[in-house]
């Protein structure tokens, strides 16, 4: 998702005018509103916000509603376990009339598609349970087909339930072969190994006497299953009625373009902590364990770190606000006790837990600042035979919009730079991969590192002339020396603004698979300050609801952004200059992409921004002839691509054998050849990685740090794109680059 330009105003105050002279909300009710008329008022103000402010809104016609209709009816059952053809054959009565309930004011559609769900729903628990306690047999020539698209709702609820025992046999016979399996291996361990030797004869008993028979098996088999069904409509029933209708609003929001999407105030919340890689709590990360919630780990430097009380294992039964009466968690969904949990800045919570030792133990936090690490840049270097080669991992371009203080990944990865500088690197990789966006302005100000002063993006609104957004460093590039990004189908947004740039500048190669596809720049409406001020002030005096007092925000699409080139990156994404394939490419056909959805904007262009390309890499077809020599005589790359055909046919024909003979010859195919990407991969020549010298203090302030880093570290050693990488950053001639030595501007 594209952010604006940081120390801007969320929306112009232009905009937000335009789109309030639309309203006109009238509820005369002095106590309160009704749930359904809350909800006209929120799908009236995301209506009219759009039909004011989206870059191209769609006609609100039966297209439009048709569109809606399919996207909700398969969002509630992709699966086509929940409804029936009667059921459909009722809601199709909707699908083109949505767009006339929005003009009316009325909800209908959702009202009684959310009545079917609701009764279908207590249904499908009748189906999963009976079905499980009874045996299946696995000798039947029996298939189960896949793929959603080819399978049609069930006519009858006979034929609904004899769907349920279809998908639930499936479930189990695969639970059955992992169990017999491991079970088979254990045995072969047993018999071969050193340790029975020593095993007096009733203690060989006793061991193969706890080995499990096929029928045994089996009953073990559904039991598993049962408990995953049993969490999961657990799950279902805390999917309140306002999360449904958020979906019902999304679909809505969602038909004019994939990335329009409305959010309750709870949703804006996450979002914007997710943005900033920051928010207020303990630091305590939680995880839910048989209807328990434990703490899994303690974040290094956080509130609860610093206190030392609370212990990763400790399990938490009540919540306190301060001195107030403890309130008991049994029973809660984890968001929940997360929001109890939270609270302001230097506010204090007290944790009830039960250690793993069964004592009890109330624990006093001060609520702080947390700072979630993995969100943040970071760097490692790479020995290479013609040196050490510096390697930045960006997972997403953060920004904290709510404090001008707060950390931004411009800044983060100019200090990366300077810290890879210092130890002498001879070229640096950043890695953009699955990197889906974030902050336009540190889009900006990062391209300024590598190529200085110039203009980066373009953006443009519907009705307006494009504007440039330029670097503007105080001095030259941070950094002038060979640069490699690295992206995939899962880079979009902001990392195809920056790999572009440095593409059009030439002065970078950008290494890997073609991008997501994403041209379009998202901004947050706040959706309160588009209802007129009496109906603000009735919301302010309800007293209905803990929410009452807000209706959510909307993110609206209301420009496209393009390359200075001229050419946008929407649906086509940027084009590596050196391809290298990709397991993932075998999904491309089909799901992944801004260009394989129908509400996607289309591609176009718009004249080139005034430039001068560095032509740091001016020899990138010498670079790709080499790579590709390499790629092909790798093994490993050669059983990537061969399995991305194999995946490709898969899902043609995307049918499951419930016959287990047939079951495990299908399965043994699928999984020999990436068991043979596994071997090769291990056999495969390791990276030599180490840290920063700068980093060290802060990695071995503690033990968890130490850990994880160690963790980061190896698995990047394994990384075969990585290692290829390193070989193009190599094959760069050094000749006609500075490297920039040292820590100052040159």
């Amino acid at each position: 998702m594209l952010r604006f330009m940081k120390n801007k105003i969320l929306i112009p105050l232009l905009i937000v005018g335009v789109l309030a002279a639309f309203f006109s909300f009238k509820y005369s009710r002095a106590n309160g509103r009704t749930s359904e008329e809350k909800r006209i008022l929120v799908v009236d103000a995301v209506m009219k916000t759009i039909n004011a402010g989206h870059y191209s809104p769609k006609a609100l016609d039966d297209t439009f509603s048709a569109r809606v209709y399919h996207k909700l009816v398969t969002e509630f059952d992709f699966d086509k376990l929940y409804f029936t053809q009667q059921d459909i054959n009722k809601l199709k009565t909707y699908e083109f009339k949505i767009d006339d309930e929005i003009n009316n004011h009325s909800i209908e559609f959702f009202d009684t598609l959310d009545a079917i769900y609701l009764r279908r729903s207590v249904q499908a628990e009748k189906y999963y349970t009976d079905i499980l306690a009874k045996p299946f047999t696995f000798t039947d020539h029996e298939e189960l087909e896949l793929t959603q698209d080819k399978v049609p709702y069930a006519a009858d609820e006979k034929a609904l339930a004899d769907r349920w025992r279809q998908y639930l046999k499936y479930r189990v016979l695969a639970k059955y072969v992992e169990l017999k399996d491991d079970q088979d291996k254990s045995k072969k361990n047993f018999d071969t190994a050193k340790s029975v030797a020593g095993l007096s004869k009733a203690q060989k008993d006793s061991v193969k006497a706890s080995f499990k028979t096929d029928v045994e098996l089996e009953a073990k088999s559904r039991e598993d299953i049962k408990k995953s069904y049993q969490r999961y409509f657990t799950r279902m029933k805390k999917w309140k009625d306002d999360d449904r209708f958020t979906a019902f609003v999304n679909a809505i929001a969602e038909t004019e373009d994939p990335h329009t999407s409305y959010f309750p105030p709870d949703d804006k919340k996450d979002f914007d902590v997710s943005m900033s890689g920051s928010f207020v709590g303990i630091g305590a990360k939680l995880s839910p364990e048989n209807d328990k919630v434990t703490v899994s780990s303690i974040i290094v430097g956080s509130p609860s770190w610093k206190q030392g009380e609370l212990k990763a294992g400790d399990e938490i039964t009540k919540v306190a606000q301060g001195a107030e009466p403890p309130v008991d968690i049994a029973g809660y969904d984890l968001n929940d006790v997360i929001k109890l949990i939270r609270g302001p800045k230097g506010t204090e919570v007290r944790l009830t837990v039960k250690r793993t030792d069964g004592s009890v133990k109330v624990i006093p936090i001060m609520r702080g600042v947390i700072e979630i690490e993995e969100t943040f840049a970071k760097s490692a270097i790479i020995k290479s035979k013609d040196g050490p080669v510096g390697y930045i991992y960006l997972p997403e371009f953060y920004a904290d919009f709510n404090h001008t203080s707060g950390r931004t990944c411009s800044a983060d990865v100019a200090a990366e730079v300077k810290k890879l500088k210092e130890a002498g690197v001879t070229g640096i990789i950043l890695d953009l991969r699955n990197n889906g966006g974030g902050s336009l302005g540190d889009v900006v100000d990062m391209a300024g590192i590598f190529v200085g002063k110039g203009p980066v993006v373009q953006v443009k609104g519907s009705h307006s002339s494009p504007s440039v957004l330029r670097a503007q460093p105080s001095d030259s590039a941070l950094y002038t020396g060979p640069l490699a990004i690295m992206v995939n189908e899962n880079s979009a947004s902001a990392s195809e603004i920056l790999a572009a740039a440095l593409q059009d500048y030439h002065r970078a190669v950008i290494v890997g698979s073609m991008t997501y596809g994403k041209g379009t720049v998202q901004k947050m409406v706040d959706l309160d300050q588009m209802i007129d001020p009496m109906t603000r002030l009735q919301m302010l005096n309800d007293t209905t609801g803990a929410q009452a007092t807000s209706i959510g925000a909307l993110k609206l699409t209301m420009e496209k952004f393009y390359r200075i080139n001229g050419g946008s990156t929407q649906l086509k994404g940027v084009t590596p200059d050196i391809a290298i394939p990709d397991g993932d490419d075998a999904y491309d056909d089909e799901d992944l992409g801004e260009r394989h959805n129908k509400a996607a904007l289309p591609w176009d262009e718009i004249p080139a921004a005034s430039y001068k390309a560095t032509n740091s890499v001016g020899n990138v077809k010498q670079l790709a002839t080499l790579s590709e020599s390499r790629i092909a005589a790798n093994p490993t790359f050669k059983l990537i691509q061969d399995n991305s055909e194999i995946v490709k046919e898969k899902r043609e024909d995307n049918k499951v054998s419930l016959n287990e003979a047939e079951f495990r010859k299908e399965q043994e195919e699928i999984n020999a050849t990436s068991k043979k990407i596994e071997d090769l991969q291990k056999k495969a020549v390791v990276l030599e990685m180490t840290n920063p010298p700068a980093d060290l203090n802060k990695i071995n302030e503690d033990s968890t740090s130490i850990t994880k880093n160690k963790d980061w570290l190896k698995n990047l050693s394994k990384d075969i794109y990585i290692s290829e990488t390193v070989n193009i950053i190599n094959d760069i001639p050094k000749s006609t680059m500075k490297v920039n030595l040292g820590t100052g501007m040159k």
